[in-house]
């Protein structure tokens, strides 16, 4: 048995205050988990307390957002900092925070590329490194990090973003390899095109087109990427490590 099986866990959720972020925060906390949430400002990290607070949970009172940008390395100080004076000793950590900034190839600038690979890529490595050192202690840990299914089958318009998710998987699947003998497990959800912001914008035609090409016809909730990384996250999921588990409907079958 581990060492910290009778305590209650706390886990850090990045890019906690919205769409998938969210409701993978909401549902860790429902599980008992106490969430540590971050968003990149102020307003963010008090809507992600209010939404954690709320939940019917014995872990929801100790939950609450955090100001984090995981691609600046004096805000993740801050906020490793502030996690070692309140004596927060984190044993599961989601790296859900990602952006985009689409454009052809031939037209994306370095700029462009630098900051998507900053956030979505090196924010994974950097939270990681730092976050196991705890686990490796504990003898227990989970690391959950959030791709994409275009890492798989590619997106035109997103050779940054494809290939910083790609990353986030071969970093996972050497994580995973390294930390093994610690009982800590590293695996990759890949969602598809699911109910959030991004996809709200979308016009009907759009939409129609993104259906037509998912076995299930339809987008996935946030609520099913969450359940995935709840179940990860668990006691059960103690033997899968390694993996990246696509969540996408049948839009991409590897």
């Amino acid at each position: 048995m581990a060492a910290n099986d009778s305590q209650i866990r706390v886990a850090v959720v990045t890019g906690a205050s919205r769409g998938i972020g969210a409701a993978i925060a909401c549902a860790l906390v429902d599980a008992g988990i106490v969430v540590i949430g971050t968003a990149t400002n102020e307003n963010g990290a008090a809507a992600i307390t209010t939404a954690l607070q709320g939940r019917p949970s014995s872990a929801a009172p100790s939950s609450k957002g955090c100001v984090l940008d995981v691609s600046n390395a004096e805000s993740l100080a801050g906020f490793t900092e502030q996690l070692q004076a309140e004596k927060i000793v984190v044993s599961i950590l989601v790296n859900n925070a990602g952006v985009t900034s689409d454009n052809l190839l031939m037209r994306m600038k370095d700029e462009a590329w630098d900051s998507v690979i900053a956030t979505n890529l090196s924010g994974v490595f950097r939270l990681s490194r730092y976050f196991c050192k705890g686990m490796m202690k504990q003898r227990w840990g989970r690391i959950v990090n959030i791709s994409s299914v275009v890492a798989s089958m590619g997106n035109a318009g997103q050779t940054n973003y494809a290939a910083s998710k790609a990353g986030v998987e071969g970093l996972s699947r050497a994580m995973a390899k390294e930390l093994g003998s610690r009982n800590i497990t590293v695996n990759s959800v890949a969602p598809g095109f699911i109910e959030t912001d991004m996809t709200a914008g979308l016009s009907q035609d759009q939409r129609d087109a993104m259906q037509d090409a998912i076995a299930l016809q339809r987008l996935g909730q946030p609520n099913e990427v969450a359940a995935l990384v709840a179940f990860l996250c668990s006691d059960s999921a103690g033997y899968i490590t390694g993996e990246t588990i696509h969540v996408n409907g049948g839009l991409y079958m590897g």
